[in-house]
């Protein structure tokens, strides 16, 4: 396997915010790009990303996978800057890491076994389909992590809501006007510790789409020219004491 990118701060920055869900992964490598689906320790979210093949200027692979520990790749792509180009390679069981830039500097990656069930994202109906400005929907998200620590996705009567109520409560409201709603009137209530954690995606694209209907899990989309990355949810259900 021998894969080349111009522009490797992507792949770094995606590789940082998955590293904030599991440590380990699989990236599997074919025809069609990089891939990695992976479960949180909690069962609680998923993620599935993938770096298409056109994202790379080089790229010879067969059908491979590699076991990774996210820490540490995380490490070595964060000394790519802003011109550097990235080009992976495997060798044996090690992944050849060259970050060129003003000098050539190499990195060694060790492979490693992962013991855990592989995953794929499970294919889900959802009622409701919203999609929205990233940049609308983090300050959405951001507002509510100031008064607690969960929030709603409501829909009603054609309008789209995300609410946060505890002591003290904030509330976002879209029309048609700011968002692309096609949805039933139904409401579910999902993390913020997670969602602060997925919306840091959301800076990577312009738009962001949100799937999901009554106590439902969200499925958050977010792709660019250059990745698709999807965030799977379990909703927190509200109980009666």
């Amino acid at each position: 396997m021998l894969a080349k990118l111009e522009n490797p701060l992507l792949l770094s920055r995606i590789i940082e915010i998955i590293s904030e869900l599991v440590t380990e992964v699989r990236i599997k490598v074919d025809n069609s790009g990089f891939n990695i689906t992976a479960m949180d320790p909690a069962n609680v979210a998923m993620v599935r990303f993938v770096l298409p093949k056109v994202s790379f200027s080089k790229f010879e692979t067969g059908n491979e996978t590699l076991g990774v520990n996210l820490d540490n790749l995380k490490r070595i792509l964060k000394r790519c800057g802003p011109g550097s180009s990235l080009t992976i390679e495997r060798q044996d069981n090690l992944l050849n890491i060259q970050i060129q830039d003003k000098i050539k500097r190499t990195f060694n990656l060790s492979l490693i076994e992962i013991e855990s069930e592989e995953k794929e994202m499970p294919k889900l109906e959802f009622s409701s389909v919203v999609e929205l400005d990233s940049s609308d929907f983090i300050d959405s998200v951001e507002d509510c992590m100031v008064v607690a620590d969960a929030c709603s996705f409501i829909i009603k009567d054609g309008k789209f809501f995300i609410e946060a109520r505890g002591l003290n409560s904030a509330m976002s409201e879209f029309s048609g006007d700011e968002a692309k709603i096609s949805a039933e009137n139904c409401k579910s209530r999902y993390s913020l510790e997670y969602l602060q954690k997925f919306v840091k995606a959301s800076k990577l694209s312009d738009k962001t789409i949100l799937r999901f209907a009554e106590d439902h899990p969200l499925k958050m989309d977010i792709k660019n020219d250059f990745l698709e990355i999807s965030f799977l949810l379990a909703p927190r259900v509200e109980t009666e004491d």
